[in-house]
C-alpha cells in the first residue's frame, strides 16, 4: 500500500505519512524549540544564579532584593509551566479501510474520535482549520500546521480517503 501511495501523491511540504499496522498516519506536534527536560535544567540554573546574586546583595545590604528575586522566580516558574503543560500537543489522523481516527492533545488531556472512512468528508472550515465530519460528528485537525500548508494536508487526507 505504501508503494502505490509514495508513486501517485506529491507529498511536498508535510513528507510522507507514516504507515503503522496497515494505516497511513499523519502526526502534527507542535513546535517547541526546547524540551520540557531542557527547561526544567534551564530554570533550575536561573534559580541558581539568580539566588547567588540575591544572597551577595543581601550581605552587601540590600534587603529588598532577595524578596523581588523570589517574586520574579516565582512568576518564571509559572510562565514555564505553562509552556511546558502545553510542549506536548500534538494531533494523529490515521486513516484505514476499516477507520478514520482523529486524536489530539491539549494540555495532557486527550481526545478521540473515530469516522467511517466510506462516509467522512475533509473541508477546510471557516475558522481555518481542517473539519473531519461524518453523521454530524466533527473534528478539527490542523491547529500545529501553517495555514498556508493547510489546504494540502486536506487535499492529501480526501486523497488517503479514496484510496483505502
Amino acid at each position: 500500500m505504501s508503494a502505490q501511495w509514495g508513486d501517485s501523491f506529491d507529498f511536498g511540504l508535510l513528507g510522507r505519512p507514516a504507515s503503522q499496522d496497515g494505516m497511513l498516519v499523519w502526526l502534527l506536534r507542535r513546535n517547541c524549540s526546547i524540551s520540557p527536560r531542557q527547561l526544567l535544567l534551564f530554570f533550575v540554573s536561573l534559580n541558581l544564579v539568580s539566588l547567588f546574586v540575591a544572597l551577595l546583595c543581601w550581605v552587601d545590604g540590600a534587603k529588598l532584593v532577595p524578596p523581588f528575586t523570589l517574586v520574579e522566580l516565582v512568576g518564571m516558574g509559572v510562565a514555564l509551566l505553562i509552556y511546558a503543560r502545553h510542549a506536548g500537543d500534538r494531533e494523529r489522523v490515521a486513516i484505514s479501510a476499516q477507520a478514520l481516527v482523529v486524536e489530539w492533545e491539549c494540555a495532557g488531556h486527550c481526545q478521540r474520535v473515530a469516522f467511517n472512512p466510506r462516509w467522512a468528508r475533509v473541508a477546510l472550515h471557516d475558522n481555518g482549520l481542517i473539519a473531519v465530519s461524518e453523521s454530524g460528528r466533527q473534528a478539527f485537525v490542523g491547529r500545529y500546521t501553517r495555514a498556508e500548508r493547510r489546504e494540502k494536508l486536506a487535499r492529501d487526507l480526501r486523497r488517503a480517503l479514496l484510496a483505502v
